[in-house]
């Protein structure tokens, strides 16, 4: 077999092998991380069950149930629970089941947002609003242990999900840094063909 003949037989798995390269950059591989990950949403998960804020618990804010109101959750609360809900649980459970890059990204987009809206949240339970309707001053149950361990177990969970997306961003540059090299000797190969 000559080296034209053996060029062919390469020429005809390079589309398939091109296919799965690029199937590959776009997967991640938490490794342990992945534990930790996993951890980190079933904490999540448990914090909805512990009160936010006097006797509303995370459920009760999602749902937006008669404890939340009589508990006078703010904006900020809600939007934190979806947040969790969403990215923290969501994202992060669909991106370690199938192992795709774009959506550990989304999951860590949504986290670090909704680890604002948690700390926003805590600050907004420890602030009560004076002068309220009537003039009367307002006094509401602080923060409670379901958002205090929520908002900590959404910033842990960023954090993994970041160094997981940025480890992986550092294999996918040096892959196609190969790629443009594979390339341009490939190029030069073939001007030299051309000119020999």
């Amino acid at each position: 077999m000559n080296s034209v003949e053996s060029s062919n037989n390469f020429e005809q798995f390079r589309d398939d092998l091109d296919m799965v390269e690029r199937r590959m950059a776009g997967e991640i591989d938490p490794g342990v991380r992945a534990m930790v990950v996993a951890g980190t949403v079933f904490v999540l998960l448990v914090s909805l069950i512990l009160p936010h804020a006097g006797t509303a618990r995370g459920f009760d804010i999602l749902l937006g149930t008669d404890a939340a109101h009589a508990e006078h959750i703010g904006l900020p609360s809600r939007i934190f629970v979806w947040f969790v809900v969403i990215f923290g649980i969501g994202f992060s459970l669909l991106a370690l089941m199938t192992r795709r890059w774009v959506l550990a990204w989304i999951a860590v987009a949504g986290s670090a947002m909704a680890s604002v809206f948690g700390v926003l949240s805590i600050w907004h339970r420890q602030t009560p609003a004076v002068g309220g309707p009537g003039g009367a001053n307002y006094f509401g149950a602080g923060p409670g242990i379901g958002l205090i361990l929520g908002t900590i177990a959404i910033i842990v969970l960023t954090f993994h999900w970041v160094r997981v997306v940025w480890s992986r961003t550092a294999v996918q540059l040096a892959a196609e840094e190969q790629r443009r090299i594979a390339a341009a000797a490939e190029e030069e190969e073939r001007r030299n063909r051309g000119l020999g």
